[in-house]
């Protein structure tokens, strides 16, 4: 008898409990987040302008529908911060770019305040703090260490470690990313792909979560492992990975070295003169959280690159 009335207690405890359950669940799934996204639009070659509204967009947050709130291109005077982050082990051949990369520097509008980091033991080290003084920042512009094999451990560490540590406190500017590398990741299948290498996924989840937009441009290393055919179409898929996660765009040619970056940096300045912001309301745990996006555009007339990835940030919020 002493055991019922034991088991009958609980019981009369847990109704309760188990009645403000479902309560609790539906309210944090009512929750709200805030995220924004940086979308590259490029119009069409007859046209100067995109002619895109926001009743165009549709948005889909973890292949759920969500409600865009804002669409807008981002004016020319909006500050835009940007790291040219150069492979420690390139190649020194490398050095016949000098001139395109100083190049682009030098042509990058007031608004843009830049610097140059190199990938080092799997560090991204800065030659400088980020100006709008180009003088400035193509001191730190040098050839590379003769393409010392291994110096830069995994680009994927040093674009973690960019992230993690970006330059600036200023939440309002765009932040772009320019790596130079073959993308070989030492530490994780060198002779194959490896689409969920866990140091890409790595540097992605920081990337995003810093609001980078990353760009690649392929330039073999010394290593000699580099020089395999494997290897090459590991660092070329690993690199466009990344990029497409992050919004960006990755250039190469071939398994060699093009014989002029410009055309690339040519085109990303066109990209950094058309990007637009997109905000929207999705349904959050309430807590800063990496989701999976995706930007349909109902019109004709031009190539829209959006990230695959995005941070949804915000305090929980009641839906209306």
């Amino acid at each position: 008898m002493q055991r019922k009335s034991v088991k009958f207690a609980a019981l009369a405890v847990a109704g309760p409990l188990l009645a403000v359950l479902p309560a609790f669940a539906a309210n944090n799934q009512d929750q709200q987040g805030e995220g924004q996204a940086i979308v590259t639009v490029l119009p069409d070659k007859n046209a100067q302008t995109s002619n895109i509204a926001q009743q165009n967009l549709s948005i889909k947050i973890d292949g759920k529908n969500s409600q865009v709130t804002r669409w807008q291109q981002f004016a020319p005077d909006s500050p835009v911060e940007l790291v040219i982050l150069i492979d420690g082990a390139a190649r020194s051949s490398l050095s016949t770019q000098m001139r395109d990369i100083a190049q682009f520097v030098q042509a990058l509008p007031p608004n843009t305040n830049a610097t140059i980091a190199y990938m080092e033991n799997g560090r991204a080290l800065l030659t400088g703090p980020l100006t709008n003084d180009r003088a400035a920042t193509l001191r730190g512009l040098h050839i590379t260490g003769a393409g010392v094999p291994g110096v830069s451990a995994s680009p994927y560490f040093c674009l973690s470690d960019l992230a993690q540590h970006w330059p600036s406190n200023n939440l309002q500017a765009r932040r772009e990313v320019i790596m130079i590398t073959d993308g070989v990741d030492y530490y994780d299948g060198v002779r194959r792909y490896d689409p969920e290498d866990p140091y890409v996924q790595a540097a992605i989840d920081d990337s995003v979560r810093s609001k980078m937009v990353v760009y690649s441009i392929y330039w073999r290393n010394i290593g000699r492992v580099d020089r395999s055919l494997g290897a090459t179409d590991a660092g070329q898929n690993l690199l466009a990975q990344l990029t497409q996660a992050t919004g960006g765009n990755d250039y190469w040619i071939g398994f060699g070295n093009p014989v002029t970056i410009k055309p690339y940096f040519d085109d990303i300045t066109r990209r950094l003169n058309n990007q637009y912001e997109v905000a929207f309301m999705t349904r959050s745990n309430g807590k800063p959280q990496v989701v999976n996006f995706k930007l349909k555009v109902n019109a004709a007339g031009a190539k829209v690159d959006a990230p695959q990835q995005v941070l949804v940030l915000g305090e929980p919020r009641e839906m209306e």
